[in-house]
């Protein structure tokens, strides 16, 4: 079996895909996009490979348009192995209607459950003024902050990253709600909730966590209506996909208290532009998609990777292998 794979990232797995033997012959790509096969040059078409690893370093370095042409253009590929937690970018449905499989990985939701705690400490704890008030050396004893112990959090999307989030905030002593098509109870879960209820949760929660995939029947989920059922003073949070709100919408309901506050990773056009409200609302907390982004997300991925890759080649089930339907329908 052919592998296609960023040079840099077969270096640090060389030692247990060498291991393999016989069984993966890895192709590389450098920077420029060039490929090579036991140390000789060949075209796409030569290298005929099956398999392909595409992480942050493809993604985002130097030769990540290379290696998506490559993608698109192999036709040989039958099993792509994503980094990312989404897939609805566009070319991972002309994969799929390719009959391409598609894995993901959820090594960021280690990094993202931890960055939803942040952004919501930060705000309840007035760490904006803690730290205005440090800047002025100001001792200043008045600043009250809101507790998340009795809390109730409603999380839409509980998978990997909205369980990760779920038993944070369990720790923190608050009630948590998880909102996923699968009913069966989960133990980060108080409640799992059908997304029929959302409507007849809203008005109880005081932190909404947005960690659902995009797909036509999550686009634009937060619009007008959603954002007039939630409850005063609470808080939303999106590291989900920016398509999941409606922007408008969210900064109309900002500017009239309720939300009190919005923690945004993502949004609908990226990069956010200069000149976007988001950048300077007073309620509103942005950054830029990187809530995934720790030390650790590298070799978690790299593990998912390597145990889809011993699955593969063994015929068993890959690990998030995500339905051609739900790829399609998120196009």
């Amino acid at each position: 079996m052919r592998l296609l794979i960023y040079e840099p990232s077969y270096r640090r797995l060389s030692a247990v895909i060498d291991g393999l033997g016989r069984k993966v012959e890895p192709v590389l790509m450098d920077e420029a996009g060039g490929l090579s096969l036991a140390g000789a040059s060949v075209t796409l078409e030569e290298a005929a490979v099956e398999a392909a690893w595409a992480n942050n370093e493809t993604f985002f370095g130097p030769a990540a348009r290379h290696f998506s042409r490559a993608l698109l253009k192999s036709p040989t590929l039958k099993w792509l192995q994503s980094g990312a937690a989404g897939f609805d970018h566009p070319m991972f449905g002309q994969l799929v209607e390719r009959g391409v499989r598609l894995a993901t990985s959820h090594g960021q939701a280690v990094g993202i459950a931890d960055y939803v705690l942040w952004g919501v400490l930060d705000h309840l704890q007035r760490g904006p003024e803690r730290r205005a008030a440090q800047a002025a050396a100001e001792w200043s004893r008045g600043l009250r902050f809101r507790e998340i112990a009795g809390g109730e959090w409603l999380v839409i999307g509980f998978g990997a990253i909205g369980q990760g989030v779920g038993v944070r905030a369990r720790a923190f002593g608050a009630r948590v709600v998880g909102v996923r098509r699968d009913q069966a109870p989960h133990p980060a879960a108080d409640l799992i909730a059908a997304p029929a209820a959302i409507p007849a949760l809203l008005p109880r929660a005081d932190v909404v966590v947005l960690s659902a995939p995009l797909t036509a029947e999550t686009r634009h989920l937060v619009d007008a209506g959603f954002l007039a059922a939630m409850k005063p003073r609470s808080l939303l949070v999106n590291v989900g996909r920016g398509g999941l709100i409606d922007e408008a919408a969210l900064l109309a309901a900002l500017d009239k208290g309720v939300p009190e506050h919005a923690i945004l990773d993502v949004f609908e056009t990226e990069p956010l532009p200069k000149d976007s409200p988001f950048w300077r609302h007073p309620r509103v907390t942005a950054t830029s998609h990187l809530s995934g982004a720790t030390e650790g997300q590298a070799s978690r991925n790299d593990d998912v990777f390597l145990e889809n890759l011993a699955r593969y080649l063994a015929g068993e089930p890959l690990i998030s292998e995500i339905p051609p339907a739900d790829v399609l329908a998120a196009k």
